[in-house]
């Protein structure tokens, strides 16, 4: 499929989703949502793919977020995107793994989409933050309520409440990124830790992913107890016997991802 404002790579199961509107700060459009939804709805469908990664284009900006000079302009745009914002932000039935590769600034909109993935991968001059009250708007693509989830209360209401950013060493005390590396190294890295969890059955992976999210909110003894829809793929597939055979047989497994 052709692009505008995305690139998307997929190679060795690994499919990359890069926002390519570097001039505006990889800033979003209507139509560049509607992309990233269109991007992520193939990424899901596609068996042969595994673990995502996504990031900006240049050295300034994973994504600054809603293009406020489009908003402001009032112009409509005939889109119609799945996902929500940058296409991931109201995908909450996505269980394969989804890496965030932060190369600079991640901010609005841009943060939101960072926290609907599940990994972080934080360039040293990175910063994120959610300014949207300073321009009359809330973070109501997820951020009001992920951010509450994932750090203390009292420090995610400091971060809503005042709209300022943090850089990413304090993200990475917060527990909000997983790894801080020169920007130079944010792709390798990110892609690093695709291939560590490819190293693992893809099932397993889906399922754990599923079961840790859908059931979070449960008290632990029912959560242990609450088997979860991939619980049953998982019993049946394929790589839950390889993974046994492969060990008997001293040899690295050959995933099938079902």
């Amino acid at each position: 499929m052709t692009y505008q404002f995305i690139k998307v790579e997929s190679a060795d199961h690994i499919t990359t989703i890069t926002i390519n509107r570097p001039e505006v700060m990889n800033s979003l459009h209507p139509p560049a949502s509607e992309e990233l939804g269109q991007a992520f709805d193939a990424f899901a469908a596609d068996d042969q793919q595994w673990v995502a990664i996504v990031t900006g284009a240049g050295d300034r900006a994973f994504s600054a977020g809603n293009d406020l000079k489009v908003a402001a302009s009032g112009e409509k745009f005939d889109v119609k995107w799945s996902g929500g914002f940058g296409g991931i932000t109201n995908r909450h039935d996505l269980w394969k793994p989804v890496i965030a590769a932060v190369n600079g600034v991640a901010l609005g909109g841009g943060f939101e989409i960072a926290l609907a993935c599940d990994i972080i991968i934080a360039a040293d001059n990175a910063t994120f933050g959610l300014p949207e009250p300073r321009v009359g708007f809330v973070a109501a693509a997820g951020g009001m309520h992920r951010l509450v989830r994932i750090i203390p209360e009292k420090v995610a209401l400091g971060m809503l409440l005042r709209g300022k950013p943090i850089d990413a060493q304090e993200a990475y005390r917060l527990g909000l990124a997983n790894e801080v590396v020169p920007q130079a190294a944010v792709m390798d890295t990110a892609r690093t830790w695709a291939r560590e969890i490819m190293e693992c059955a893809p099932i397993s992976v889906r399922l754990s992913k599923q079961a840790a999210l859908m059931n979070r909110q449960l008290p632990l003894e029912r959560a242990m107890n609450t088997p979860v829809p991939l619980t049953e793929v998982w019993q049946q597939s394929h790589d839950l016997k390889e993974g046994p055979l492969a060990f008997a047989e001293k040899r690295k497994p050959s995933w099938k991802g079902r």
